[in-house]
């Protein structure tokens, strides 16, 4: 079994279960992930996602770089060739879609939180998975490092990596790691934004669950809004990304019944419970008379609704 995979409480736990391969992502373990990731998604009691690696050396290592037995090295880079013309069918870059048509199968966005508890090494395929399917990290201080790892080999690397830390760090930042193929320690990740937090060993996971225990409090739907409007639409203009921003909130306060019991509950000062149902859709309003127009008119220009 490449994974663990458990779900308690609204909080869905993958762990990596290869500690004696540093946790790398081999076939088994990719598809194992994959799946994973489709459950995560469609299972509506699944609000938060906790990710993390077995053991205490290693997140995940990277991808299994060894070809099957019985691949001749020249068959290796004929089809490494042929892959850049004509990759399969149902696949990004190579790799098949999973749940996420953009970022392959165990690279996906999918729209509930995931937080990454940084056990070890991330290494190549290892950061990669961070930088793109993790969106709150807490990183062991004893053990947690990171490594992009292909450089050193020749390589730029066939997954994401480089193009995202571009996105989510310093160009300087990005470059050191890139460049020097460096390893990063866990107090140097946190002061370039790596990783939200760094905490002892021994209070990885119950950092995380807190984090996920506060995240399940908040209204589901609203949740999953909000992280597909910042991957979606964070890097569009400004103006663009504000009026998706607002096409969201109105379909949230018309379409859910948490965007009014959040209102609600603030009014009579008193704990929210967000359910993430949604409303049946009411009858047209009736059209306003002159009077109700005028009064109507004036409430709207004053902005005090």
């Amino acid at each position: 079994m490449g994974i663990i995979y458990e779900k308690r409480d609204g909080t869905a736990y993958i762990t990596l279960n290869n500690p004696e391969k540093a946790n790398i992502l081999d076939k088994e373990t990719s598809d194992e992930i994959s799946e994973a990731w489709r459950d995560i998604w469609e299972d509506r009691e699944v609000r938060v996602t906790i990710i993390t690696g077995e053991g205490e050396r290693h997140f995940c290592g990277g991808h299994n770089l060894a070809p099957r037995p019985g691949v001749t090295a020249e068959e290796r880079e004929f089809l490494r060739s042929y892959r850049m013309y004509w990759p399969l069918g149902g696949t990004v870059n190579g790799a098949k879609t999973g749940v996420d048509g953009r970022m392959g199968d165990h690279y996906p966005r999918v729209w509930k939180p995931v937080i990454a508890a940084v056990n070890g090494w991330a290494a190549g395929a290892g950061l990669y998975l961070l930088l793109a399917s993790t969106d709150i990290r807490i990183a062991s201080a004893e053990h947690a490092r990171f490594k992009f790892a292909l450089l050193s080999q020749g390589w730029l690397g066939n997954g994401p990596g480089a193009t995202l830390l571009m996105k989510q760090l310093r160009y300087a930042d990005a470059m050191r790691i890139l460049l020097t193929d460096e390893p990063v320690e866990a107090d140097e990740a946190l002061r370039i934004g790596l990783v939200n937090e760094v905490v002892p060993h021994s209070d990885l996971l119950t950092r995380a669950e807190a984090i996920a225990d506060h995240i399940k409090t908040m209204p589901p739907l609203a949740v999953r809004m909000m992280k597909e409007f910042v991957v979606r639409f964070g890097e569009i203009p400004t103006d663009q990304a504000w009026q998706v921003q607002n096409l969201m909130n109105h379909l949230l306060i018309q379409t859910t019944a948490d965007g009014e019991e959040g209102s609600r509950a603030f009014n009579e000062k008193r704990p929210a419970n967000f359910t993430g149902a949604i409303r049946e859709r009411g009858k047209p309003f009736d059209e306003p008379s002159p009077e109700q127009w005028k009064r109507l008119d004036e409430i709207y220009r004053s902005g005090g609704y």
